[in-house]
């Protein structure tokens, strides 16, 4: 995905996948009694209220836009995920690394995984950042919201396949009825944010979520929220949770562009302790400054998206013969500087569903002029519309040499991610788009995976107009047959069987798996785990 990051995602209510991503930039205009948020930008200096010895300011560096929608029931956004982990809870929440479920807002993991019914206790004591008790009332609303056949969300997509509905049993008790015993279901919990009813049921307030309302049980709150700039928080002192608030304040600032991220957090002068998205090529200098920078390896990916209908990426054999052309090891050494691999399989090889996928695009340009010709697509023109994340922008190049060596004209048209999703959202004629995504914002499991980008709703299939192909409708119709499967061991063979399908059709299809970089100062921070997935966590992090 994009510079920020959507199972199967129902096409939204023309909002637009900009809901989706964050593109929405309108300054949040938000009820003062509720959350101090005011409109931006302001400069990035502002600490958001200093401090000194363990209460100073924590500032970190998002490579990310802040401006995108902060609903936890829509937002794919990089930026507003991270800050609505440390806001928000789930009744269960996942460790951002292993992604194991641990209790949040409900008081224990269900013993029996495979059951039919969940059955779950709110924490005593927990109450939302103006004060007021987390409430069943307020479990049963987020999750009505979530499964309400007629509001389109990107949660539902999580959810509706197996989930059938949640009841309240007493004021702190809530039952989750399954259509199916689903395991993997209890890491997915952790993507239900619990909102409170009193504030998201007035009217308006949804709208209000997305340019930046933040009102949760976590332990920071959010103080002030400056769009384009940067958001700050600061510790809930009624936060009786497992995670407990480690610094008095946060100040998270919003730097796309990679050298002033870079100059942020480096030299004497350094304004940040800890950055995420490290440009490779700086990470040398930063080690020598004396600063940590570690990676995770995992499902970001840049991938390239052909649009069908437009003609001769209706043929599979062309689709394949640009992948094909493609020198990813060039890539790989040149543009991420050994942080990557070739992909192989739709899934990046660390993850437990992994398998070798049957089609594997290995450089071979003899055998992409081979279906060129085949296809009758030798005089081939290509503006390749492609997002601007930095490390994106690097790898562009040699897909244009790749592609110019088998004789297809290529031109690079690198935009803003707004940009290029605006346009696929408004429909518009393209040809390729090159992007990043990471669906391991959302979790690990396969099914999950598959489905953020496949499906008969699912937003992607609509930029790609592929949704009604014959091959993606047989597609769909085995990806849920797969999610039924009770049995692990078979479902993930049919998981990894229906990849093979996905690989050879190459509709949608990574090109290389990278790493993500994060960098800290070790003097000042310790209990740093840099994710394979864009933002940070900081949860279990705590002044040297």
């Amino acid at each position: 995905m994009r510079d920020d990051v959507t199972p199967d995602v129902p096409a939204p209510r023309r909002r637009s996948f900009l809901t989706y991503t964050g593109a929405l930039g309108a300054a949040a205009a938000l009820p003062p009694a509720l959350v101090g948020c005011s409109a931006g930008p302001e400069s990035t200096n502002d600490t958001g209220g200093g401090g000194a010895g363990k209460d100073r300011t924590l500032t970190v560096v998002i490579g990310y836009g802040n401006d995108g929608s902060w609903d936890p029931t829509q937002t794919a956004s990089a930026f507003c995920m991270a800050a609505n982990n440390h806001i928000y809870e789930g009744l269960l929440d996942t460790d951002p690394i292993s992604r194991v479920p641990y209790p949040a807002l409900a008081t224990a993991v269900p013993t029996d995984p495979g059951a039919t019914a969940w059955r779950f206790t709110l924490r005593t004591g927990a109450t939302f950042h103006d004060g007021r008790p987390v409430t069943a009332d307020d479990v049963v609303f987020v999750y009505d919201r979530i499964l309400d056949p007629h509001t389109q969300s990107l949660a539902k997509g999580f959810f509706a396949s197996w989930l059938k509905e949640v009841r309240k049993v007493d004021a702190r008790t809530v039952e989750l009825v399954l259509r199916f015993p689903f395991p993997d279901g209890l890491a997915r919990l952790t993507l239900a944010k619990i909102m409170p009813k009193h504030v998201f049921s007035r009217p308006g307030a949804w709208d209000d979520a997305i340019k930046g309302l933040a009102v949760g049980s976590g332990p920071y709150r959010q103080t002030a929220h400056h769009p384009k700039s940067n958001t700050t928080f600061e510790a809930y002192d009624a936060y009786n949770g497992p995670r407990r608030p480690a610094f008095r304040r946060m100040n998270w600032l919003t730097i796309v562009d990679a050298a002033p991220r870079v100059a942020k957090i480096s030299g004497t002068g350094a304004g940040a302790q800890i950055a995420d998205n490290i440009p490779y090529a700086n990470i040398p200098r930063l080690e020598q400054g004396g600063l940590k920078v570690a990676g995770g390896s995992g499902m970001n990916n840049l991938f390239l998206m052909f649009n069908t209908r437009h003609k001769p990426f209706d043929d599979a054999r062309v689709r394949q013969a640009l992948h094909y052309a493609i020198d990813t090891e060039k890539m790989v050494r040149v543009a991420l500087k050994g942080h990557g691999r070739p992909s192989t399989s739709f899934l990046d090889e660390g993850n437990p569903g992994y398998r070798r996928a049957g089609t594997v695009y290995d450089h071979d340009p003899a055998k992409a002029r081979a279906l060129l010709k085949a296809a009758g697509a030798e005089d081939l023109e290509i503006e390749i519309l492609a997002v601007n994340v930095s490390w994106i922008v690097d790898c562009l190049p040699t897909i244009k040499a790749s592609w110019d060596a088998v004789g297809v004209r290529t031109t690079l048209a690198p935009q803003e991610t707004t940009a290029v999703f605006t346009k696929m959202d408004q429909k518009r004629d393209y040809q390729v788009v090159a992007a990043a995504s990471n669906p391991n914002q959302f979790g690990l499991d396969a099914d999950l995976i598959m489905h953020y980008n496949y499906g008969p709703e699912n937003l992607w299939m609509r930029y790609t107009r592929w949704a009604g192909h014959p091959v993606a409708r047989q597609l769909f119709r085995d990806m849920d047959r797969a999610t039924r499967e009770p049995d692990p061991a078979r479902k993930k063979t049919m998981i990894q069987d229906y990849i093979d399908v996905v690989a050879e059709q190459a509709v949608l299809y990574p090109v290389v798996h990278n790493e993500l970089m994060t960098a800290w100062d070790p003097r000042r921070l310790t209990g740093i785990r840099p994710q394979p997935y864009p933002g940070v966590n900081l949860l279990r992090a705590r002044w040297v």
